[in-house]
C-alpha cells in the first residue's frame, strides 16, 4: 500500500457494500495502522482514537458483513463530530487509492468488548476490505449529487467546490452550505428538524468534517496554502444553519 495522491479518487470513490470476507494480510492491516498515525485532524485539541475491530465485535444490524471494521472513538467537546468526519475520510480516501472497499455506516453497533477497546464515546463505524463489486466510478454522473447552486453562493470557484460536492454523506442529503469568497471558505450545515435532530443530529456536522478534507485536498492540488479558522461571521444570514469552520486559501 502506497501513500498516493488522493486528489484523482474523489472523483472516483464509492460506498462500497459487498466484501471479501478473507481477512487482509498481516502486513496490509500493519500498513493502514501506520498510516493511521499520519492522520490530521482538524481539531488538535480533541482526542480521538481509531480501532480495527473484528466482526464478532459489531452488531450489523440490516447491513452486509465485512472481514474489517475501523471504529472511531472521540473526546466529546465542541467540533468533535466535525472532526471526525475529516479524519476517518482520509482513510475512506486512502482505501480507495490502495484497492480495498470501505463505506460510512451509522446503523450497526458495537457489541461490549468493541465498547470495552477505548475509554472515549464510539461515534461511526467504516467496514473495510476487498471488494466484491466495482471499486470506483468511471466518471462524476454517477455520482447522485446537489448541483453546486443548491450547496453555494461562492462565485469564481467551482472547481474547488466541486470536490466538497462529490463528498459523501449521510442519507446522501447533503445538509452543507458553503459561503464568502474564493480566498475564505465558511461551511454550514443546515439545523435538522425538531423530530429529526434525534435520530440523525451527530450526523450533519460529521458530513461537513468530510467535505471539509475534500476541500483542503483540491485547494492543494490547485497551489493553494490552506488554513482552518473558526470564527462565524455575523453577517452570514443563514438563521437555518450552523457554522461549522472556515478554509482560508492564500
Amino acid at each position: 500500500m502506497q501513500e498516493k495522491d488522493l486528489y484523482p479518487i474523489i472523483f472516483q470513490r464509492k460506498s462500497i457494500r459487498k466484501y471479501d470476507l478473507d481477512p487482509l494480510d498481516e502486513d496490509i492491516l500493519k500498513e493502514i495502522k501506520d498510516y493511521l498515525q499520519t492522520l490530521k485532524p482538524l481539531h488538535k485539541d480533541i482526542k480521538i482514537e481509531f480501532k480495527i475491530l473484528s466482526p464478532n465485535a459489531v452488531i450489523r444490524r440490516a447491513m452486509r458483513k465485512a472481514p474489517h471494521y475501523m471504529a472511531v472513538f472521540s473526546e466529546v467537546k465542541e467540533g468533535y463530530l466535525s472532526n471526525v468526519g475529516y479524519m476517518l475520510q482520509q482513510m475512506d480516501l486512502f482505501f480507495s487509492a490502495n484497492g480495498l472497499g470501505s463505506c460510512w455506516q451509522g446503523i450497526p453497533a458495537l457489541k461490549k468488548e468493541g465498547l470495552a477497546s477505548s475509554r472515549l464515546k464510539f461515534i461511526i463505524l467504516m467496514p473495510f476490505g476487498k471488494p466484491q463489486e466495482i471499486l470506483h466510478r468511471t466518471k462524476t454522473s454517477q455520482f447522485k449529487r446537489k448541483s453546486l447552486q443548491e450547496i453555494s453562493d461562492i462565485k469564481g470557484a467551482d472547481d474547488l467546490l466541486e470536490t466538497a460536492r462529490l463528498a459523501p454523506s449521510a442519507r446522501n442529503a447533503q445538509e452543507w452550505f458553503f459561503t464568502g469568497n474564493e480566498h475564505l471558505i465558511h461551511a454550514y450545515y443546515r439545523k435538522p428538524s425538531f423530530i429529526s435532530g434525534f435520530l440523525i443530529k451527530k450526523y450533519p456536522p460529521m458530513d461537513v468534517g468530510i467535505s471539509l478534507y475534500h476541500l483542503k485536498l483540491g485547494a492543494e492540488h490547485f497551489g493553494k496554502e490552506t488554513e482552518f479558522i473558526f470564527d462565524n461571521p455575523e453577517d452570514n444570514n443563514l438563521n437555518d444553519y450552523e457554522y461549522v469552520a472556515s478554509l482560508r486559501l492564500t
